[in-house]
Order: C-alpha cells, then sequence, then structure tokens
C-alpha cells in the first residue's frame, strides 16, 4: 500500500473504530477479493463491534492499494459518506499489472479516465440497474466500430444522468472501446451564448489533456463562435482522441445537438428522444420507462438512513410505492429522512396529497423538487399543446388509451391526435405502448399526479368536457364493438361523471338495465359491481334503495353473465322482487318484446324466498379447493383443479390477480400477515411462495414431500414469519418454513398418518394439525415438540380399525382457549388447557363435515357440509344459529372475513358465496323434494311435493301457498301424485309403503301394503279410481285404493323407475286399458290392467331404459337408453322402427311432437337432437354438448323434453330450463333457477305456465309474459 494511503488510515483510525460495522464492510471487501474467509473469522472473533473494527483495520494496513479501494467503496455502499470522504484524497493508483476489476467494475484507470473528463462521481446513495445498465453498455460497445449517437431518454426523474454515468465505469468498456478518454458536458436549457461557453470549456480540456501528455503548454485562443468550436471540436475528437466518447447530458433542444455533430462517438441523455432526428450518423436508443423496483427502492431508501433494507420502518413500503420507481422523487424523501428521521408517517401522507412542493430538498438531481422538474418539460410545448396536455388530467393510473378516445376528447381527427402525441411521447411527457395495435398512450404515475396537482381547481371542469364530448359523440349509446375505445368508455364513463359531479347524468346511467347489459356483456359483472360500491355515497343521494337493488341483482345473478353465450339480462332480470326497480324495467322491457314475438317466463312466486348470500362468484373452471380472505378483509384468493391461483376484490368479485400456479391442482392458498405473499401447496408436492400485488413467484420448495400437500397457513402476526405445511406423507408430514432459508426450518413428529390441516393458535405459540390416524395433536411453535394430543377417535366407538375415522380439519377459538376440530359428521370443542371434551354437535348420518372455522372475534363457528350447506352455531351454546342454502354440491371450504362481518364459502360447483354473518338465519320454510307432481285447473295451480323434513306438501295458486302439510312420515318419501276428483294425493316411500291422504284435511284415506322396496313412481288413472305404482322390487301394481285390492304386474328383473298408460287403441290385441312399463333391465313391457297379462315384452337396449314416450295418436312409443341410443317402435306391430344413433353420453330423455312429426332426444352430456319420424333422420341438434359448467349451453343431464301445441317451441330442463326454436334449433330464453339438476317440469296445456323444483328445494312457478 502506498505510504500515503497507509498515513492516511492511521490517521482516521480512530474515527474509524468509533463508527463502523466490520461485518457489513467485509462482505464486499470478500467480494472483491482482498479479504479471505480466515481473516474475517479472526475480525469476528473480538467480542465487541469497536475491538472488530480496529482488527479490520489492522489487518487492512498489511494490504496493497486495491485493499484501500475496496475499503472505501465498501464504506461508501454501506451510507458511511462522511468516513469515506477521509480516505478519498489519497485514494492511491492502481499499477498495470494489478488492473483487476472490483464487484461494480471500476478500476483506477476508469476513476482516472472519468475524472479528467468530468464524469460525476456515483452518488453517494446509488442502487444498481442491471438491466438498464447492460442495454445501455451494449448500445455503446456497438460504437466501437466507428462515430455514431446513442440515446438515452425518459421522463423527469427517471435516473437518466445516474444511468449514463454507470455504464462508462466499466474497465474493459472503456479498454476496449473508449481508450482515448470520456468526455462529460452537462447541457440542460441553455442560450446560444452559454452552450459556446461549454464548448470552450470542451476545447480547452482537451488541448490541456493533449499539451500535458506532450509535455508543453497550450497556446491556443478560445474559439470565438459556435461554428469555430464546432471546428476545433471536429479537429480534437477526429485527430488527437478518434476512440473517445462524448457524453452530452440533458439535451433539450435540437440545436445543441448540430453543434457536436462532427462525427464522433456521443452518448446524450434527455428527455425528448426526437431531437437526434436532426444530426447525421448511426443512431440507437436505450428508453428509461421503468422506475425502481420495490426492493431497489427500499435499498435506496435505507442508504440514506444508514439502516437494513428489513428494517425500515412500516411506512418505508408504502413511501416506495407513492414514489412510483421514480429515483429522483426517492432521492429527494430519503435526504429529507436523513435529516428528519422521525419524519416517516409526515413523508408519506405529503406523498398521498400530492403535495410536491413540500418535498423538496437539494440532492444529486438538477432539480430540488419534482414539480420543478415536472414544469420544465412543460414550457417546452406550444401553448395549445400545452392546453391538450392538461386534458390528460383525466387519465386514471395504470389505464391505457387509444388515440380515438382523445379525438373524441379533443374533437380532432384522429390523424391529428397521433400526431400531437408523438411529440408528447417524443419529449417524454407520454408513453406509448408498441405492442397492440392501434397504439395505447398513458402517463407515468408521478406524471400524471404532477398533473393532477397542476390542474386541482379545474378537475371537475376537465371531467365534465369528458362527459359532454362523449354525449355529443355516442348520442345513441355507448359503443358496443369491443375494441380499447369501447372498453375505455364501458369502464371509465362513470368514474368521469362522477368526479365532475353529474349527479343526474350518472343516476340515469347507473339506474338502467341497458347499461348493465352493454357493460356486463363487454366487461363482466365485476367492473359493474364495483362501480355501486365505489359510487355509492353519491347514488344513495338518489336513491339508496334503488343503487342497493342494482348491486343485489349483480351480485347474486353475476355469475350468469360470464357465460357464453351471454344470457339475456331481462331475463335475469325477471327473477327480482315485483317491489325491485331492476325488475320493474325488466318486465317493462319483456312486455314490449314479447309482443314482437321474443319469449320471456316470469317467476311468479319467488316473493316468499329470501336469498342470504350477498356476493357469488365463479373464479375457476373446476372445483374450488380452497379460498381465503386477505388479512385487511379487501381481498379474497382461491384455488382448485384449475391449477390457477386467483385473487379478487371482496367488494365486487373485480379479479386482481391470476397466476399459472402449477402443474397440477392446488389445494390450498394463504396470505402472509401483512398481505404482499400469498402462499400455494398442490398435488405436485410443491410449495411456493407468490408476491400478492405483482404474482411474480418468490420462492419455491419442492424437495422434502413426497406425498401431495394439503394445507398451508401463515403465522398469524408478522413479528416472526413462519409457513407452516401438511401432506399424505406417513411421518415427516408437518414442516415449519423460514422463507429466507432454502430448507425447512422444523418437522414436526407424532402423527403416523395423513395430516390433513394444520393452524396456528392466534398467538402463533402453538400449531395444531389434524391427521387421518384419528389424532389431534398441538406443537410448540418455538421447539417443534408435541405439547399436547386428542385422540379424536375415542368418540367414535363404534368404528372398526379399518374404516378409522378421519380428522379433516381444525380452528382456534378467538382467545385461543378452545381447540374445534371435526371428523365425520361431528365437531368436537375441546379445553385447550385440559384437552376436556366441552361439547359436540351432530349433523345427520349421511353429511360429513368438510370443513369449519371460528370467528375471530365471536363464538360463532361456521360448518361446511357435503349436503351442500353451510352452518353456523354458537359453539359455547351448542345452537344453531343459521342455515346458508345455495350451493350445488359439496362445500370444500369456509372462511370468517378478519372482522368476523362476513363469511365465505367454496364449492365443487365452481362457485365461492359470500354470505353477511349478521344477515343469515336458520330458515323456517321448509324446501321441496324435487318428485313432484302438478294439476292445472282453469288457470289455477296444485302442487304435490315432499319436503326436506319428510312431509307431504300440497301447494296451490300462482304464489305456492301451502295448503295442506302431512305429519313427518317414518321412511324417506320418493314419489308423489295428485288427483283432481276425488280430491287426494298419494305418495311413496322407500319402505315400500303407499299412502293416500284426502285435500285438503290431510285425512289418511288408505294405506297400501305390499311393495317390499322403495317406491319410485305413482300415478291415479283418469278416473280416480286406482292408482298405479312401481318400485324397486321389479313388480308394478294396480291398486283400486278405496278397498285395497291389488294387481300385481310381475316380469320385469329390474328396478321400474316409471311407466305411462297406453291410449285404448295402441293395442289391437286388448280392449283393456294398459299400461307401457320399462326398466334398468333394458326391457319395455306392455300389461292389461285388468288382468294382469303380460301382452308385449320388447327386449330394446343393452342397456339400461332411462325414459320413453307415447305418440299423441297412440301409434308410437320411443325408448331412450344409457346404451347412448333412442329407439322408435310400432305399437301395432310392436316391431322397431327406427334406431337413433349419435349421442355420445347416456340418452336421458325423449318427446314427441304433438303431431308425432319429430322427436326429441336429449342426452348426459347436455345435447338435445331433434329427429324426423318419417325415415329417422337427424334435424337438428339444438345444444351442443360440453359438461363444463363455465361455458355448457345446458348446464348437465338433459331430463326433461316438452313440445308447444303448435310444435314450433321445444322446452328442456338440465342445469338451467330453455325455450328452443324447433325450426331453427335456436335457444329463444334461457331461465337460470337457483339450484341445478332439474329433474322434471310440469307444463300447462296452453304452454303458458312451467313448474318444477330443483335441487336445493325451490319450487319455480314461471309464467309466459304476455
Amino acid at each position: 500500500m502506498e505510504e500515503r494511503a497507509r498515513s492516511t488510515l492511521l490517521r482516521s483510525r480512530a474515527s474509524l473504530e468509533e463508527d463502523i460495522k466490520a461485518a457489513y464492510l467485509m462482505d464486499h471487501m470478500i467480494t472483491d477479493g482482498v479479504l479471505t474467509g480466515d481473516e474475517e473469522g479472526r475480525v469476528l472473533s473480538k467480542s465487541t463491534r469497536k475491538e472488530q473494527a480496529a482488527a479490520l483495520l489492522e489487518v487492512l494496513l498489511w494490504k496493497d492499494n486495491r485493499a484501500y479501494i475496496s475499503f472505501y467503496n465498501a464504506l461508501v455502499r454501506e451510507s458511511y459518506g462522511d468516513l469515506a470522504s477521509l480516505l478519498h484524497p489519497d485514494l492511491p493508483l492502481v499499477s498495470p499489472e494489478a488492473q483487476k476489476s472490483f464487484s461494480d467494475g471500476g478500476t483506477s484507470l476508469v476513476q482516472t479516465v472519468l475524472s479528467e473528463g468530468g464524469v460525476p462521481q456515483r452518488p453517494v446513495v446509488f442502487v444498481s440497474r442491471p438491466p438498464l445498465l447492460n442495454q445501455v453498455r451494449a448500445k455503446l460497445y456497438q460504437l466501437q466500430r466507428g462515430a455514431g449517437w446513442v440515446t438515452v431518454y425518459g421522463m423527469a426523474g427517471s435516473g437518466k444522468s445516474v444511468l449514463a454515468a454507470e455504464a462508462v465505469r466499466d474497465h474493459a468498456l472503456i479498454t476496449e472501446c473508449f481508450p482515448d478518454g470520456v468526455q462529460w458536458v452537462s447541457v440542460g436549457q441553455i442560450e446560444r451564448g452559454d452552450l459556446l461557453v461549454r464548448m470552450q470549456s470542451l476545447c480547452f480540456r482537451l488541448e490541456q489533456s493533449q499539451s500535458q501528455n506532450q509535455s508543453q503548454e497550450s497556446g491556443h485562443r478560445p474559439p470565438c463562435s459556435l461554428e469555430e468550436a464546432k471546428e476545433r471540436l471536429r479537429f480534437l475528437m477526429l485527430r488527437r482522441y478518434p476512440r473517445s466518447l462524448l457524453i452530452l447530458d440533458d439535451i433539450w433542444d435540437s440545436s445543441v445537438l448540430k453543434a457536436f455533430d462532427i462525427q464522433c462517438r456521443v452518448l446524450l441523455t434527455t428527455r425528448d428522444r426526437s431531437l437526434v432526428d436532426s444530426v447525421s450518423g448511426q443512431r440507437s436508443e436505450v428508453a428509461v420507462e421503468s422506475g425502481l423496483e420495490e426492493d431497489k427502492g427500499l435499498e435506496m431508501l435505507a442508504l440514506y438512513v444508514s439502516m437494513k433494507p428489513q428494517r425500515l420502518p412500516e411506512p418505508a413500503r408504502n413511501i416506495v410505492k407513492e414514489c412510483k420507481g421514480s429515483p429522483l422523487v426517492v432521492s429527494l424523501i430519503g435526504a429529507l429522512l436523513r435529516e428528519f428521521p422521525d419524519r416517516w408517517d409526515y413523508y408519506l401522507r405529503q406523498l398521498q396529497r400530492k403535495q410536491f412542493k413540500r418535498i423538496r430538498k437539494s440532492s444529486s438531481y438538477d432539480y430540488e423538487a419534482l414539480d420543478q422538474a415536472m414544469d420544465a418539460s412543460l414550457q417546452v410545448l406550444q401553448a395549445d399543446h400545452r392546453e391538450l396536455y392538461s386534458d390528460l388530467t383525466v387519465l386514471e393510473k395504470d389505464v391505457k388509451v387509444p388515440a380515438k378516445v382523445l379525438s373524441v376528447l379533443w374533437d380532432v381527427e384522429q390523424e391529428e391526435v397521433e400526431d400531437v402525441l408523438q411529440e408528447f411521447v417524443n419529449k417524454s411527457l407520454l408513453f406509448r405502448d408498441c405492442n397492440q395495435r392501434p397504439y395505447l398512450y398513458y402517463l407515468h404515475d408521478l406524471q400524471l399526479d404532477f398533473l393532477t396537482e397542476l390542474n386541482r381547481t379545474r378537475l371537475s371542469e376537465l371531467h365534465t368536457k369528458v362527459v359532454r364530448q362523449y354525449q355529443r359523440y355516442y348520442k345513441t349509446g355507448p359503443p358496443v364493438s369491443g375494441d380499447t375505445e369501447s372498453l375505455y368508455w364501458l369502464r371509465f364513463l362513470t368514474h368521469h361523471m362522477a368526479k365532475a359531479g353529474l349527479s343526474k347524468e350518472l343516476y340515469s346511467l347507473m339506474f338502467s338495465l341497458d347499461w348493465v347489459r352493454t357493460k356486463a356483456r363487454v366487461m363482466g359483472p365485476a367492473h359493474l359491481i364495483n362501480d355501486y360500491v365505489e359510487y355509492a355515497a353519491l347514488l344513495d343521494k338518489e336513491n339508496g334503495d334503488v343503487r342497493g337493488e342494482f348491486q343485489a341483482f349483480l351480485s347474486l345473478s353475476g355469475h350468469h353473465l360470464e357465460q357464453r353465450p351471454f344470457p339475456d339480462v331481462v331475463q335475469l332480470a325477471l327473477s327480482q322482487p315485483d317491489s325491485s326497480e331492476v325488475y320493474r324495467q325488466a318486465r317493462l322491457q319483456a312486455q314490449d318484446r314479447a309482443h314482437q314475438g321474443a319469449l320471456y317466463v316470469d317467476w311468479v312466486n319467488k316473493s316468499s324466498l329470501e336469498s342470504l348470500s350477498r356476493l357469488v362468484l365463479q373464479p375457476h373452471q373446476g372445483v374450488v379447493y380452497y379460498a381465503c380472505f386477505s388479512h385487511d378483509g379487501s381481498k379474497i384468493a382461491s384455488c382448485g383443479a384449475s391449477k390457477k391461483l386467483r385473487v379478487f376484490k371482496s367488494t365486487s368479485g373485480e379479479k386482481l390477480l391470476e397466476i399459472q400456479a402449477d402443474d397440477d391442482e392446488v389445494l390450498c392458498c394463504a396470505f402472509s400477515p401483512d398481505d404482499h405473499l400469498i402462499a400455494t401447496c398442490s398435488s405436485d408436492r410443491k410449495i411456493k411462495v407468490w408476491n400478492a400485488d405483482r404474482g411474480t413467484l418468490m420462492r419455491t420448495f419442492d424437495e422434502e414431500y413426497d406425498e401431495q400437500i394439503n394445507h398451508c397457513q401463515f403465522t398469524n402476526t408478522g413479528h416472526r414469519l413462519l409457513l407452516a405445511t401438511c401432506s399424505n406423507d406417513k411421518f415427516t408430514n408437518t414442516k415449519l418454513w423460514n422463507l429466507n432459508k432454502p430448507s425447512s426450518q422444523n418437522t414436526m413428529f407424532g402423527h403416523t398418518d395423513t395430516v390433513n390441516h394444520c393452524c396456528f393458535s392466534p398467538d402463533d405459540k402453538y400449531l395444531a394439525t389434524s391427521s387421518s390416524d384419528g389424532t389431534l395433536k398441538m406443537f410448540e411453535v418455538t421447539s417443534a415438540n408435541e405439547w399436547k394430543s386428542i385422540t379424536v377417535s375415542d368418540q367414535f366407538p363404534e368404528t372398526d380399525e379399518e374404516t378409522g375415522v378421519v380428522v379433516t380439519c381444525s380452528t382456534w377459538s378467538a382467545d385461543g382457549k378452545r381447540i374445534i376440530c371435526a371428523a365425520k359428521n361431528a365437531v368436537f370443542v375441546f379445553d385447550v388447557a385440559t384437552t376436556d371434551l366441552v361439547c359436540e354437535f351432530r349433523t345427520s348420518r349421511s353429511s360429513t363435515v368438510q370443513f369449519c372455522h371460528a370467528c375471530p372475534n365471536s363464538q360463532l363457528l361456521a360448518i361446511a357440509l357435503s349436503h351442500y350447506t353451510v352452518e353456523l352455531w354458537d359453539f359455547e351454546s351448542t345452537k344453531k344459529m343459521a342455515d346458508c342454502s345455495g350451493h350445488l354440491s359439496w362445500v370444500r371450504c369456509v372462511q370468517f372475513s378478519p372482522d368476523g362481518s362476513q363469511l365465505l364459502s367454496c364449492s365443487d360447483d365452481q362457485t365461492i358465496r359470500l354470505w353477511e354473518t349478521k344477515k343469515v338465519h336458520t330458515s323456517s320454510s321448509a324446501s321441496l323434494k324435487r318428485d313432484s307432481d302438478v294439476l292445472f285447473t282453469n288457470g289455477d295451480i296444485t302442487v304435490v311435493a315432499a319436503d326436506n323434513r319428510n312431509r307431504l306438501q300440497v301447494r296451490s295458486g300462482p304464489t305456492g301457498s301451502v295448503v295442506f302439510e302431512s305429519e313427518e312420515q317414518e321412511s324417506r318419501i320418493r314419489c308423489t301424485c295428485i288427483c283432481r276428483q276425488p280430491a287426494v294425493a298419494a305418495l311413496g316411500r322407500e319402505d315400500g309403503a303407499v299412502k293416500v291422504m284426502e285435500i285438503p284435511s290431510g285425512a289418511t284415506l288408505a294405506t297400501l301394503s305390499g311393495h317390499t322396496r322403495t317406491v319410485f313412481h305413482c300415478q291415479f288413472t283418469e278416473d280416480g279410481q286406482q292408482l298405479i305404482t312401481s318400485s324397486e322390487d321389479t313388480t308394478i301394481r294396480v291398486w283400486r285404493w278405496q278397498t285395497g285390492e291389488c294387481l300385481v304386474l310381475k316380469g320385469h328383473t329390474e328396478s321400474v323407475r316409471r311407466f305411462s298408460l297406453l291410449p285404448p287403441a295402441s293395442s289391437s290385441s286388448s280392449s283393456s286399458p294398459c299400461l307401457l312399463s320399462w326398466s334398468f333391465d333394458g326391457t319395455v313391457k306392455v300389461w292389461d290392467m285388468v288382468t294382469g297379462e303380460k301382452l308385449q315384452d320388447v327386449d330394446g337396449h343393452h342397456g339400461a331404459i332411462l325414459s320413453a314416450d307415447i305418440s299423441s295418436d297412440g301409434r308410437r312409443f320411443a325408448t331412450a337408453s344409457a346404451d347412448q341410443t333412442a329407439k322408435v317402435w310400432s305399437c301395432e306391430s310392436w316391431e322397431l322402427v327406427h334406431t337413433l344413433n349419435g349421442h355420445k353420453d347416456c340418452v336421458r330423455s325423449c318427446r314427441f311432437s304433438g303431431d308425432g312429426q319429430r322427436l326429441a332426444t336429449g342426452d348426459d352430456n347436455g345435447e338435445i337432437r331433434l329427429w324426423n319420424m318419417l325415415d329417422g333422420t337427424l334435424l337438428k341438434i339444438c345444444c351442443r354438448g360440453d359438461k363444463d359448467a363455465m361455458d355448457s349451453q345446458h348446464g348437465g343431464w338433459v331430463t326433461d323434453l316438452h313440445f308447444s301445441p303448435d310444435n314450433k317451441v321445444l322446452l328442456s330442463t338440465g342445469g338451467y330450463i330453455k325455450w328452443w326454436s324447433v325450426e331453427k334449433g335456436e335457444a329463444l330464453q334461457t331461465f337460470y333457477p337457483s339450484g341445478a339438476h332439474l329433474k322434471r317440469i310440469h307444463v300447462s296445456p296452453d304452454f303458458s305456465t312451467f313448474v318444477t323444483i330443483d335441487s336445493i328445494g325451490i319450487l319455480y312457478i314461471l309464467k309466459k309474459v304476455e
């Protein structure tokens, strides 16, 4: 080491030992290769920080010049700027033999060259931007071939100058490309005279350097004009320094570039990329569009305040976000915080309020405040263009707009608009996305903030201008082409109206079903719901009830609006309450369209129902395995069989993030306590951690599990962030992960089978695990030792060892004193301290508890059940508080929001439902079973069906009011029927019994015994004197129910699900009434109902016969089978007439048209086919099948079919109810029930009334709108 460098170290020794932290500095020095690991160990072996500093200096004094330079650079990087300044004057030179690059590429040669050329030193606070740096250096390497221009352009404060200076701080670049030196000229906004001074100074610097090299004095006089200066520079650069680089910083005017157009190598920084068009030579450019990443911004702040990034206070992250990646703003804030370290919250508030004028501080940038830098860019525009630029104040952040939108706003031809926008882009006042056609334009967040502050008093005026221009251009409604322009107006028109204070325009727009239809068709329902939430305060001033009605309509029916083909919004709205403004508008539109031939149906008995869920979402195609709230309650994350992770707003369902999270099913997801991270675990044994804002993958753990990972959960607080996971592994199934470590931190041992679920206690001290080994265990988090174990299988003494007891999940009470778990059909509450059973509650044996979750601030417990419902219980009083019905399949998961006000549930039906905790309750109304019968009498309707309490119900009238309700039956009711005269109803039970009851008295008139197994179907004859029943016992019985006489029809070998009465003319062999039956045995049989004789035995199919129908003239009958065919038979010869092939799944239903010329068949793939009965040819395919409920046109099996009396319309049921044009095979209308899996629909003779019951027991009485 040079003596003067050693002396400086000795002089500064006391100050250095007092302040430095040796451990931080040695990391850099080891990277530079000037310090060994052993030397580091000796230093760190000292007990105190000061002793470690002294030891490090002692090691340094015995090393060379490179060690001194490395130590200096380490001080700079660790923010010891004052100490680094003590060493700077005596930085030694490194001999050519020792020209070894440090980690940043800088050497003493580089420092000398840059210093002589006037290149600014690296800022004391500096963070590297490798991607941009590499781009600039790559362009500079291209200048090896000859003269040219490299332009680095970007908006104010983007860090262009620092980037340019850093790009040439590279030993290889200088020695290979610019060995004659690098010359830096700071230009800025200067007059012609000042430019001459800059050029004179550069000439002097070059001539002085030349004279020193030749050991003689320079006798040149300064050039007197720009032309003379240009010629002298040309001579110097081409003759004396041909392989040098000229850097022109901060160019504003093309005349400046012309003055330096001297056929040399030039790197320039500017806000206006078009300036370089005025000069000659090869040109390339680098755009500085993106700002600092969040981690780089935090690193810069940390350097200013001399802290580690991970130790920065909580507001730091939000400050970096508000700085929008601008190095200038981060630098200004950092410099202020260094002087006022207790003002983090204050400066955050100033940034959030856009108070840029209050954020000013002298820094390494040319401007002391952001508003100065922005305003400088604006002042170079023409006056009329400045006004146009001000109009951009109305744009939203992160929103890109096409020129067409601005053409409407400015009332200018689109070509002229594009010319103006090109000028803005060239001057870095606007950005252009060239990846799309047409081009899209957008402002940087800081530019938008600056404009907003500049035009604060004009915001309402500017937004009003947007609305008025839109109204002028689109008098009949918004554009619906689906291009970027129409998307902009559909998304932001309401925003502009609200900002402009145009209340009446906003009301009339958003309280319109036409607007709902238009926007939902193009953008889906989530944006609409978000509008009603965002502008609720403004809309409620006009009519809060109407706003609530529109919001409720979209929240509960919006998932249907995601379907394709797009559903009829008017038909959906007809399901709203009669008092709703949504229904009123829909009714008027439906009546108007019905007069023009359209078909609409009104759900006339809907007033008796109450919807409990607040929002229904369909985020995935496939089962939703898990969903959870963020800790602030604003977002919901979900995952499932689609292999995707989705994040959306909890208020509206608007999608915020979608990630292809894995190559296999994603089984669980969890937010970190600060909501910045989301963890996922999957069937392919991988744990992944994602950035919750950007969706980038942060960590993957995929080496420690051999089986699928079932569950993951973060600690509840960020005090010590850990992630817990559990899997199907037999022994090493539960692990804790520290995200900063490459492998698991701890493994919990104790379970001997699959661990299905794990959860931290509220204070994060313990982890509860639920296992298929029948136990619930609690582990200490710090030690990973088993703390307590509860053998849940002891609560099921009747269970044998082979079956076992699976504990599916567990949850802690809010105070951590109770642990609650689910197994089989029961939920158990244990005292944590004693592990004693406090209470239990059990569901029916036919259902299992899939999941449970305790409310974080009350004694409520939510339970997800396999029979499609969610129940709320008070686990202290063991009282059921609410039923939440609406799901159409198993409920996989439930979770309360952090404040307990909401509850979410997700299901195999592909939906997530949100419930308001205080509004759900135990319903007093009974739901009906789907096996029903209906009488239509002179416009009146009578419905008979069993209810969920196993009682027979008779309902009457358009509202479906209850006329009669029987006592609860001893055995499950499986079928019902009703007779017009006498007024009686019959029921068939699972135990084989049949009962006949009088209506409305409810008196039991007959109990008929004979069937030995389930009665599947029952039907009265036309005169009401006989009752016919069919059973699982393979027989059909014809009862004279008033006397108890019975005729048994035997012959089938499997269950007889249905039968039908043949018209007398259908059989030439018997004048007695006949009955046609079909069975799972694949046969059709014809019986004489008087003698019981089997008249015909038709062996029709290779699979079960699922339905049959007889033509209206009684001459033919059709059968539909599980063998994927339908067949048509003659009722005269009993011979096969047609075999109808083409279905790809079980043919579930069939129906003749009234004239007998067509047959409709429907299958389990949702497909309906129309056949010509003259020759058996296919006429139409009404519904191409697709079992995916997001795209299917029928949502499931086609279970029933009916033709209208004029044979022009076909009605079908399945997941939905659909009406089809028989001629065209196109859907005329679709009705979406709340439930699914409709079994049968009853149709009035005039085809105007339709009655059915869905899978969740809701009765639908639908009437055509006239």
